[in-house]
């Protein structure tokens, strides 16, 4: 098994040596609410970030008995890049051969110590955070509104026809639709300004025609 940082670049990272053991933390979470008179109520909200720990050590020299990689950067270089990626606000992606971790993370903690007679070894214990991207959702009401207010009309509006005196509805559906027999559909359209008795038209009435 080996353990991999890659960064937004392409780099790859190896650690040197494994952790005796690799902890994954899995919450959900809870919203609390205090109901008067009731008291404390939890309310779902989702999944956490799941967090994933582990610690391990820099060797200052490299040993075939529990190095597994052999390209080895110094242990002052490997904190530093370690804290380089801790700072960064990109996140990087962790991969664990041999499991199912390939995942992006961000580095939200690590600590190193220095122990009395190994000389230039670094320990270190690092807390990884599983990376999120923030989506934001609109509502389709929302985006309707939206939608309508920035869109100009482009419906081309509709003909229209002023009634001259001796016009019927007949004679302008002949001229202007082509069919005589179209005047029930003109007036469907005009109802509104011709009123109940389609044979009363007024000259100067403005007419549109149907499409």
């Amino acid at each position: 098994m080996q353990i991999h940082l890659l960064d937004s670049s392409g780099n790859k990272f190896t650690f040197p040596v494994n952790p005796e053991e690799i902890a994954i933390t899995r919450n959900k979470a809870f919203e609390t609410v205090n109901i008067m008179a009731l008291g404390e109520y939890d309310f779902p909200t989702g999944e956490k970030v799941k967090e994933i720990a582990f610690s391990s050590f820099f060797p200052a020299e490299y040993d075939e008995g529990y190095c597994n990689f052999s390209e080895m950067k110094d242990p002052q270089e490997g904190m530093n890049y370690l804290t380089k990626l801790m700072n960064s606000k990109t996140p990087v992606r962790l991969v664990i051969d041999g499991t199912a971790v390939n995942v992006l993370v961000t580095i939200s903690a690590h600590n190193s110590t220095f122990k009395g007679g190994e000389t230039g070894d670094v320990y270190f214990d690092l807390t990884a955070r599983t990376w999120r991207d923030m989506k934001v959702h609109t509502t389709k009401a929302a985006a309707g509104k939206s939608h309508k207010a920035s869109r100009p009309d482009t419906k081309k509006p509709g003909k229209t026809y002023v009634v001259k005196s001796g016009d019927t509805l007949s004679k302008i559906a002949k001229l202007e639709l082509g069919d005589s027999s179209k005047w029930q559909l003109l007036y469907k359209t005009n109802q509104k300004t011709i009123g109940k008795n389609p044979n009363k038209l007024q000259p100067g009435q403005k007419l549109v025609m149907p499409e």
